[in-house]
């Protein structure tokens, strides 16, 4: 973190993005996410895992089983690849341009989260119980940002090197 960047202190009820690890963690969670397209429901689910990484907020990855009936479809878009969970796997969304993504495959630490997909919370609304995301800065890493998270993120310009 640079030296301008202060760790924000978490209040009651909260957790800073500080104190998670590196390599990240996934946690399993029964909150809900739901995500919306345009008012069109996309996902309605509480079996969902939150990956958790040192410097980003929560990424939210949703059971596929709790996807809406079609509104998936494998976009040729873009590849990427995490050095914790392998190749990335991106969805379109309802015609919306690799809007989630998914490991289809994911590495050795990351086997639960086989097929769970997340979403652009800046691209979608994404809540979780009832609270709408805000998106991580940036536009690459697509962490979703509540009020229970603390930071400050990675994403912004000046934290590349963090």
């Amino acid at each position: 973190m640079r030296k301008e960047q202060r760790r924000v202190e978490p209040g009651p009820g909260q957790e800073s993005v500080w104190d998670y690890p590196r390599p990240p963690a996934l946690v399993s969670s029964d909150r809900r996410v739901v995500v919306r397209r345009e008012g069109q429901l996309v996902v309605d689910s509480t079996r969902c895992f939150r990956v958790l990484e040192t410097s980003h907020p929560p990424t939210w990855y949703v059971d596929p089983a709790d996807v809406a009936e079609g509104v998936l479809t494998r976009s040729r878009a873009r590849s990427t690849w995490c050095e914790w969970k392998g190749a990335a796997t991106y969805w379109d969304v309802l015609g919306l341009e690799a809007a989630a993504w998914s490991y289809e495959d994911p590495t050795a630490g990351f086997t639960d989260l086989r097929g769970f997909v997340t979403f652009y919370p800046s691209r979608l609304e994404c809540l979780v119980d009832d609270e709408r995301v805000r998106p991580q800065d940036g536009g690459f890493y697509g962490g979703w940002v509540t009020d229970d998270v603390v930071g400050p993120f990675k994403g912004g310009p000046g934290t590349l090197g963090w």
